[in-house]
């Protein structure tokens, strides 16, 4: 007896409603990026291993899927080799390619090897799956689409205050309100490490920091210890913890506390202009929050770092995030070439717009009117008609089979099909509406009218 058929874990499968749905979000978000002025790009579901492997540390690389390399892979390796070669030695022997764990890596490989071609500063914008062996959980798929809009080929500011109001037009068209736009500094981070005399351990600070929601104000302190912060440094810290007020007055506490810092000091300069302007600007939904302990992309952010979280009472990780990075594509050779970029979580956005049903009715709705078959006479004469309905760009189909009328109409409920076409004389059609049962004779139209 055969297996039943199965998907591997961390990946879905989506139904019409679903990819419909899906479909809706993506369509606002492409909207909104063009209107800003951001281009479409497209690259390769796998890119050369050596493109991807060591960009995203440790933790990151672990995650990548690596491809097999056609045909026998292990014919390269002596197999002498095989009893002694560690796995990381094999993968690069056995996998040439990988299958891409984000969009940011493969867009600075475009960006240096179009190079020639692209008029800077290049806006961005790409929206394709990516994949990560992550363990599933809800909202944490192992395939999952990433929506970016990046900036390269500028250092300007204005750029992060135009991607805060990208992010605030995209919730509002989609009707989410209260959600927060959080917003940090690289150079702050840094500054604060600098004062408190834990330069040194600026990772092991920032990623301590970070869980202050999570564990609260003693387990950071714990973890800060273990990782050898000392005591003097965590009373330096401390107002940290008690972090409260209006982005201004936040903005003010950090000038206090990074006074002996220069680093810390560009790092509130820049975050005063953004927030100063946005403020100034105003946003129609969005609320923009000023967060010390946010610490997200340390590996390659180095200015402002955002995170959007989703409206209070709705129990969802980020919805979205990014920041400044001031060389990525040196990865690649191409120095000096200052970026910033956001993304948005479909998954996620999605998740949050089912729970609080706010996807229109009219998302779901695919074919508008079901023409009921009646024999191979009338279905010619009714192919004319969906001919003309199809051109007034109106949803239509035939049902292909002249089946018993019972159970074409059941088709067309299951289908949650609003409207069937039951009969045709002399150019007049009988149109039956099946939510409220109401049925018209009207010429083609009428029709036409009726369902537009």
């Amino acid at each position: 007896m055969a297996s039943k058929p199965s998907i591997p874990k961390g990946t879905r499968d989506f139904s019409p409603v679903e990819v419909s749905k899906r479909n809706y979000i993506i369509s606002i978000m492409r909207r909104h990026f063009e209107k800003y002025g951001y281009q479409p790009i497209e690259t390769p579901s796998f890119e050369n291993s050596d493109t991807l492997m060591g960009k995203y540390g440790e933790e990151g690389d672990r995650l990548i899927f690596k491809i097999l390399n056609s045909g026998d892979f292990l014919d390269k390796v002596p197999s002498e080799e095989l009893q002694t070669i560690n796995y990381k030695q094999l993968t690069s022997k056995i996998s040439e390619k990988a299958l891409r764990y984000d969009l940011t890596v493969p867009f600075a490989r475009y960006v240096v090897q179009h190079q020639g071609e692209i008029e800077f500063p290049f806006k961005r914008y790409q929206i394709q799956p990516v994949w990560r062996a992550d363990r599933p959980q809800k909202g944490r798929f192992r395939e999952f689409y990433q929506c970016d809009a990046d900036v390269v080929g500028s250092t300007s500011l204005w750029q992060e205050v135009e991607l805060v109001q990208l992010y605030d037009s995209v919730f509002a068209e989609l009707g989410l309100e209260g959600v927060t736009i959080k917003i940090n500094n690289r150079k702050i981070l840094s500054g604060i490490a600098e004062v408190i005399g834990a330069s040194d351990k600026l990772i092991d600070f920032t990623v301590a920091l970070d869980k202050l929601d999570k564990v609260g104000e003693e387990g950071v302190k714990k973890e800060m210890l273990e990782k050898g912060i000392s005591e003097a440094a965590l009373q330096k810290v401390q107002p940290l913890f008690s972090f409260t007020g209006t982005i201004v007055e936040k903005i003010n506490q950090l000038s206090n506390l990074l006074s002996a810092s220069e680093e810390g000091k560009k790092g509130i300069e820049e975050l005063r202009f953004i927030c100063d302007n946005v403020s100034k600007l105003g946003l129609q939904k969005a609320e923009l929050d000023l967060d010390v302990t946010l610490a997200r992309g340390l590996n390659y952010y180095t200015g402002a770092i955002f995170e959007v979280t989703a409206p209070k009472g709705v129990e969802m990780g980020s919805i979205g995030g990014g920041g400044r990075y001031d060389d990525l594509t040196g990865i690649f050779g191409l120095k000096n070439m200052s970026g910033v970029g956001i993304s948005f979580g479909l998954d996620r956005i999605y998740l949050v717009l089912e729970q609080l049903n706010l996807f229109p009715e009219t998302v779901i709705t695919s074919t508008k009117v079901l023409f009921l078959n009646f024999g191979e006479s009338q279905a010619f004469e009714a192919m004319k008609a969906i001919q003309q309905l199809r051109a007034q760009n109106i949803k239509v189909e035939l049902y292909p089979d002249a089946a018993k009328i019972d159970k074409q109409f059941k088709h067309a409920e299951r289908r949650a099909i609003p409207f069937v076409v039951k009969e045709m004389n002399d150019g007049k059609f009988t149109l039956k509406n099946l939510q409220s049962g109401e049925q018209l004779m009207v010429s083609l139209d009428e029709l036409v009218s009726q369902l537009q």
